[in-house]
């Protein structure tokens, strides 16, 4: 009874939120509404893939060697550089990409799985009353229900569990998690709800037994990155965009602007790391998404830029199944330090993390033992 009262008595307390995020949503409409009036609409520039099936390797090669001048070099082969170049190419724009290791072999493979909106942001918008964080959080929503459909052999809705270990934070993440699915209005997976102390020791029984109340689950999504980034790049390629991978940038082409008398980037000095050889790839404007590796990048066309990257390492560690049922996550608030830790399943495996601190940009970056023994000691 008293589990019973205290998520009932949430509907007062949570009142006056539930019509604040009503009107900030229906402002937020308006205003994308208004946006969309000075959109330049693409979709006429799309036209039919050139390629039924993706050029081999050696192929996108001979014509990243034999073109005379590309409109867009786009240097890294992640999510935003393969998306940059799917969408510049089918906007009849001569395209080129360059990754110097595979596709998605960076932090594009490296995530959570999940695509959510973030429910720690949604706190942040309405604690702080900052339209910004709930306009993120908005825009995210509606960017799952986005991959949801459009990829749905690579994207699933996933139930997360919430375990609850003190009674006032019952009503507390309650009416947080009900203005999770009301902001995702129409996007809204499938309605959240209660569990019970033994429904949720059920799931995931290795919970702390004696201090937990409760628990509530709420749905987001879980997303093969890897494969999307892959996906992105074939069709980018199918298209006509040179795309090829194991092709590092060693310098930046330069020329002078007949315009400005100034010198801009013209291109980019390529090796390929299979065979080291090397040649020119010219083009009229380039992109670098190289990620963490941006600063690299940029002081190539200057030495003295300064950094304006702050890498941060996230460590996931994958664990047997059994730490995760097969259809629900685990999402843990109340860790040692306050940091927040999921539990997923994956690929008939757990994925356990993740951490964020700060770390120094490597090609092959390794998990520190301290940020392992954190998630480890999490589990236990």
């Amino acid at each position: 009874m008293a589990f019973q009262k205290a998520v009932k008595g949430t509907i007062l307390v949570g009142g006056g939120a539930l019509a604040s995020v009503l009107g900030l949503s229906q402002f937020a409409h308006y205003r994308r509404k208004q946006v969309s009036l000075a959109y330049v609409e693409a979709a006429e520039c799309v036209t039919e893939p050139v390629n039924r099936e993706p050029p081999s390797r050696e192929a996108q090669l001979l014509t990243l060697q034999n073109m005379s001048e590309f409109d867009i070099l786009v240097i890294g082969g992640g999510a935003t550089g393969c998306g940059c170049a799917l969408d510049a190419v089918t906007r009849g724009l001569k395209t080129a990409l360059v990754e110097r290791d595979d596709f998605s072999s960076g932090t594009s493979s490296r995530s959570t799985k999940l695509i959510h909106g973030g429910v720690r942001y949604l706190q942040k918008a309405i604690m702080k009353l900052d339209i910004e964080q709930y306009r993120m959080v908005k825009e995210a929503l509606h960017e799952r229900a986005n991959l949801l459909e459009i990829a749905p052999h690579l994207s699933a809705p996933l139930p997360i569990m919430l375990p609850i270990y003190k009674w006032w934070q019952l009503p507390y993440y309650w009416v947080g998690i009900k203005l999770y699915d009301l902001v995702a209005g129409s996007n809204c997976l499938k309605s959240s709800y209660v569990l019970s102390k033994s429904r949720a020791l059920e799931h995931f029984p290795m919970l702390q037994k004696d201090k937990l109340v409760g628990a509530i689950v709420y749905y987001d999504g879980q997303h093969n990155d890897a494969r999307m980034n892959l996906a992105i790049a074939l069709t980018a390629a199918r298209y006509g965009a040179a795309t090829a991978n194991y092709m590092e940038v060693v310098s930046l082409l330069k020329k002078t602007d007949p315009h400005t008398g100034k010198e801009r980037v013209s291109g980019a000095r390529c090796k390929d790391v299979l065979t080291g050889q090397e040649f020119d790839v010219r083009a009229k404007c380039v992109i670098n998404a190289t990620g963490p590796f941006t600063d690299t990048v940029r002081k190539m066309d200057d030495k003295n830029a300064t950094a304006i990257c702050q890498p941060s390492a996230g460590v996931h560690i994958v664990m047997p199944g059994y730490y995760s049922p097969e259809s629900m996550g685990l999402l843990d608030p109340a860790t040692s330090d306050g940091r927040v830790i999921f539990f997923l399943p994956w690929q008939k495996m757990t994925i356990a993390g993740t951490t964020d601190t700060p770390t120094d940009v490597t090609h092959h970056p390794i998990p520190s033992e301290e940020d392992i023994n954190f998630i480890l000691n999490e589990v236990q």
